[in-house]
């Protein structure tokens, strides 16, 4: 379930025009925006940095899953409305049925927007990136058979993998195709590239 009237949020790229730029640069909400970063890059620095500074693999472990909780919880709860205006959760009716319901903030009627452009890059930005630096963590302590290590990396794929799916069906909405969504990405872009060539082509 997602609401039609939504709040164009970005995602990959800003489209706003010079005049509105000045005014979205500003970052609304510091604290917010610093532990959306905090924890989850601290979870990465703990478990590359981990083997040097303890050699208790129990103590690295519970340290880095605590970070990972508390990302998970920050993001899932706070940092996403407040920077983006965003939302996902898990309701459950009266029959029992699980029910996942994405949300995103309505378009004031002044058709003003609370969140600022530097606030929506640095959420996109580190909730796409972590995930990616788990996946290859993933990869590489399974290729260097580091066993006791698959399951910790697995933990932050999996709950950092959750926020970046809730949020992005948050953004295009349950009606929408993923796959057409970043069809329609690349064909824009392409375009722009084209226009781009035109334009320097000497005439």
């Amino acid at each position: 379930d997602s609401n039609d009237d939504i709040e164009d949020v970005s995602l990959f790229d800003a489209d706003d025009d010079v005049s509105r730029r000045s005014k979205k640069s500003k970052i609304r909400h510091p604290v917010a925006s610093f532990f959306h970063l905090f924890f989850r890059v601290s979870a990465i620095v703990v478990y590359l940095l981990c083997e040097l500074l303890t050699s208790s693999f129990i103590a690295c472990m519970v340290t880095i899953i605590l970070l990972l909780s508390c990302d998970f919880w920050a993001v899932k709860n706070v940092t996403g409305r407040l920077m983006v205006g965003l939302r996902w959760w898990n309701q459950v009716d009266d029959d029992g049925r699980s029910h996942w319901v994405f949300e995103a903030r309505k378009v004031s009627a002044q058709g003003s927007k609370t969140s600022s452009e530097a606030e929506s890059r640095i959420f996109w930005l580190g909730l796409i990136t972590c995930p990616m630096i788990w996946v290859i963590f993933a990869f590489s302590a399974l290729f260097s058979f580091k066993v006791k290590w698959l399951a910790v990396v697995v933990m932050g794929v999996v709950l950092q993998g959750a926020n970046l799916y809730g949020y992005i069906r948050c953004k295009v909405g349950s009606r929408k195709n993923l796959t057409s969504m970043a069809t329609n990405y690349l064909g824009k872009q392409f375009l722009r590239q084209v226009r781009f060539l035109g334009v320097q082509k000497p005439s």
